[in-house]
């Protein structure tokens, strides 16, 4: 398992975005450079807070993207250039992929 993760821990009531994918294989390049250059982009957006990564060998990756609130988190959804890093990984980076919207409840952190 692979990943980089932000070990903050995220306000009650802050949004968690799941996003969980399975990589086509297609084209890894230009998935790394959308994927860093979404991570930029992200971290500019009023309302970040932060994100989780991890992958496995086999291509299955997930995303934690957290948000300080719902608005922020649509913000994100709807920055024209996300959308566009959307579109092109339905059409050539993903196999398939799922996204959960949740609010923090409660959060631990160790050591």
């Amino acid at each position: 398992m692979s990943g980089k993760a932000d070990s903050r821990i995220h306000p009650v009531g802050a949004i968690a975005v799941i996003f969980a994918a399975q990589h086509s294989g297609r084209d890894a390049e230009g998935y790394g450079m959308m994927a860093d250059a979404m991570d930029a982009l992200a971290a500019r957006q009023p309302g970040y807070l932060g994100m989780d990564h991890a992958g496995v060998q086999g291509g299955f990756g997930m995303t934690v993207s957290y948000w300080a609130d719902d608005g922020s988190a649509r913000a994100w959804r709807d920055n024209p250039e996300h959308r566009a890093a959307r579109e092109a990984g339905r059409d050539r980076w993903y196999e398939h992929y799922t996204l959960h919207v949740a609010k923090i409840e409660r959060g631990y952190a160790w050591p």
